[in-house]
């Protein structure tokens, strides 16, 4: 009889389980969607969204669908292609945050802090704001199997003071955080979220009138401040029956004399070039950087084309974010830092990469740290 647990420690049989492994995968996720648990419900017709055609949600310009044929031929590639670096091998850098830290902080400028991945947290003239909170150990519907994090995050959502703001860029797993929704509920004033997006937030708890729905260019004005839902070239979904049946995109803010644009993700196309003549010029983007790949490089950019994207956006300091928190593609994981900081420095761009946890402030000079 053969002894399986050896073979597969040594790896002779590792196409078997990786097989089994997919089987018990695409069997969980049907029966996750057959009892409706996590699959998104959409929007009606009746928001009068140009983006929405019956049902459905598109980009400004074509981009393919990969389709049932294409999306298992990528998850078969994950399950079975060798990656190089795909996670650090030592501890990452980072700093401990309290919350006495925070509260010490001026109300009378904008500080940021990046709590991994694309989550970052701001102090807006004395009010916090969230943008794509995850502090979840998996990017997974899952607790047990999926992306899991390279480090934790630096505080915990019950150590965090009173949350004005919560901004979603799009209901994927590594950007929309079922758990973290549900724990900062009542602890925040305003959920503000891409179209459809408010069905899946009120279904978890958070009271309607909490929750902010917007279209592509559609802004809210508040005493000192104007927030922007500006458009991107990505997708949404969070089961195999709902693709994008909710919006997705960035969000470009106006806080007195202060700009900053948060671009969730995207491809690189001409709506940067929209956004910046329209909203820039910007103190600082948060741009993604990160899980990139050939097989979707239509709906997230190149490093370089990152750079490029800020450029279009008149920025002033680029802060490379969605990247050294989860395992979402095939290159290393420290690669896109590599090579958009060789990209700025080719473009006189001024970079700024600091340690998760670390506070910095919009009229800061960028923080040049190689720490990965």
């Amino acid at each position: 009889m053969k002894n399986y647990t050896t073979q597969f420690t040594y790896g002779n049989d590792m196409k078997f389980l990786r097989w089994l492994v997919i089987a018990t995968v695409c069997f969980m996720v049907g029966v996750l969607i057959m009892n409706n648990q996590i699959a998104a419900e959409g929007v009606s017709d009746d928001s009068h969204s140009a983006q929405l055609v019956d049902g459905t949600f598109y980009n400004n310009a074509k981009v393919e669908q990969p389709g049932f044929r294409k999306t298992l031929g990528i998850f078969i590639r994950f399950m079975t292609e060798k990656k190089i670096d795909a996670e650090p091998k030592h501890e990452l850098p980072m700093y401990a945050l309290s919350t006495q830290q925070l509260a010490s902080l001026s109300n009378d400028s904008v500080h940021f802090v990046k709590l991994g991945h694309s989550s970052i947290l701001a102090k807006v003239y004395g009010e916090f704001w969230l943008f794509d909170p995850v502090f979840s150990e998996r990017a997974s519907p899952f607790s047990f199997m999926g992306p899991k994090r390279f480090q934790p995050t630096p505080i915990r959502i019950k150590q965090l003071p009173h949350i004005a703001k919560v901004f979603i860029s799009h209901n994927h797993y590594d950007h929309l955080d079922k758990a973290a929704i549900k724990q900062l509920a009542d602890k925040t004033d305003s959920f503000y979220v891409p179209l459809g997006v408010e069905n899946d937030l009120i279904k978890w708890g958070v009271k309607k009138q909490k929750v902010l729905s917007f279209d592509w260019w559609q802004d809210h004005t508040t005493t000192n401040s104007q927030i922007v839902f500006t458009p991107t070239q990505h997708f949404s979904g969070r089961g195999l029956t709902d693709r994008n049946k909710t919006l997705w995109g960035s969000w470009a803010i106006k806080v007195k004399d202060k700009r900053f644009y948060f671009s969730g993700d995207s491809g690189y196309f001409a709506g940067f070039k929209e956004i910046g003549k329209r909203y820039g010029p910007f103190d600082i983007t948060f741009i993604e950087t990160g899980a990139y790949d050939q097989e979707w490089s239509n709906i997230h950019m190149t490093p370089e084309q990152s750079v490029q994207a800020h450029l279009d956006l008149h920025g002033n300091i680029m802060v490379p974010v969605h990247n050294g928190t989860f395992d979402l593609a095939f290159h290393a994981w420290y690669e896109p830092l590599n090579r958009v900081t060789k990209k700025a420095v080719q473009d006189h761009v001024s970079l700024s990469t600091p340690l998760v946890g670390e506070v910095f402030s919009i009229h800061d000079p960028a923080i040049n740290k190689t720490w990965w």
